[in-house]
């Protein structure tokens, strides 16, 4: 599965950071003619949290379900200006591992000026841990009027143990469900701390995501009826038939290993659907959901992108760009526009309380 979703190019940071500092602007204008210090809700240095159950928590499949609980968090101030603050926040995760490091989740959270109450949104990173682009989508976001939680899944960056060679996704299908399904439910909580802000309006939570950040955006949402506002860009859904089909020599070496062991074609599918979006597909409907995908992607084929929209009942906004899984960069800068003004928009009834 890795070998699928990270073919390994790799985009320049640098070069992100320029086209998105530079080209990409606030859509909402400061009105202010002068000047005048900030006001920001306080974030306290450490406090509680109590994660509950959605109202129809029956709904949500079995794999992220959770039983109510109080959990502890702890934040530090970062750096911020007249528009944002970011603050780095801890966590435990609900899923306890072998490796320790990976127990807490690790998070940003950038925080609009004012007292809100704004929408908010869970953002979510790309296959190869390379963070400065939801840094920015984030801080993107948190100057326009969004409160957003940067969260590193399972096994990324902090949470991930020298020397280790456990990764969220693997060439073990089963590693890959534990590692997914682990991000799904670390998702959940960071819904429940955004949701425990007082500048944020807990209905209109969501969460966005590139690439591997949009497949989890995706599969986090059906595993959370909270988040009434699903971006997902240049992800999708229905991997089981595209990853088992892949021509690398990697993918033909892992098909043979998965073929002696006495597993089936139909077994791999089976196993991987457990964290594919597509199949939690119909729980999206009745929310707000935005998709973009790429006419020309090579990591995420517009097949896919299309089975998740379908699966979705064809509700979502789909927005095709003319360009590739690495060349959609250039794209982004209106693309944040388009995202801040989606987390924006009016809510949409349908969606779990």
């Amino acid at each position: 599965m890795s070998q699928v979703l990270c073919p390994g190019k790799r985009v320049h940071a640098a070069a992100i950071l320029a086209a998105f500092f530079v080209c990409a602007p606030d859509s909402r204008a400061d009105e202010r003619g002068e000047k005048s210090v900030p006001q920001f809700a306080d974030v306290a240095a450490e406090g509680k949290v109590a994660f509950k159950p959605a109202a129809d928590e029956s709904n949500v499949p079995k794999l992220f379900q959770l039983q109510p609980r109080e959990f502890e968090y702890k934040s530090q101030y970062a750096h911020g200006g007249a528009r944002f603050r970011m603050y780095r926040v801890t966590f435990p995760s609900p899923v306890t591992t072998e490796i320790e490091e990976n127990n807490t989740i690790h998070a940003e959270y950038f925080q609009p000026v004012g007292p809100g109450p704004y929408p908010a949104s869970v953002v979510l990173h790309i296959l190869g841990g390379d963070f400065v682009l939801s840094e920015t989508v984030a801080s993107h976001l948190a100057r326009n009027g969004v409160a957003a939680l940067f969260v590193k899944l399972p096994y990324y960056g902090p949470r991930r143990r020298q020397g280790s060679s456990r990764r969220m996704i693997s060439e073990n299908p089963h590693d890959t469900v534990a590692g997914m399904t682990q991000g799904v439910v670390d998702i959940r909580f960071a819904a429940a701390w955004l949701a425990s802000r007082s500048e944020v309006d807990p209905e209109r939570l969501g969460i966005t995501g590139i690439s591997l950040g949009g497949i989890m955006s995706a599969l986090g949402a059906s595993g959370e009826p909270r988040l009434r506002n699903v971006a997902v860009f240049l992800g999708g859904g229905n991997f089981g038939e595209l990853i088992w089909a892949n021509e690398t020599r990697q993918a033909e070496e892992f098909r043979k290993r998965w073929l002696a062991a006495g597993e089936t074609r139909e077994s791999f599918k089976d196993v991987v659907g457990q964290v594919d979006p597509a199949t939690y597909g119909k729980l999206l409907t009745g929310r707000r959901v935005l998709m973009i995908a790429a006419k020309n992607d090579e990591v995420i084929p517009p097949a896919c992108a299309t089975a998740l929209w379908e699966a979705i009942d064809r509700e979502p906004e789909l927005v095709w760009i003319d360009a590739g899984h690495y060349t959609a960069i250039k794209y982004l800068p209106q693309e944040l526009v388009r995202l801040d003004r989606f987390f924006n928009g009016k809510p949409k009834g349908g969606a779990g309380k």
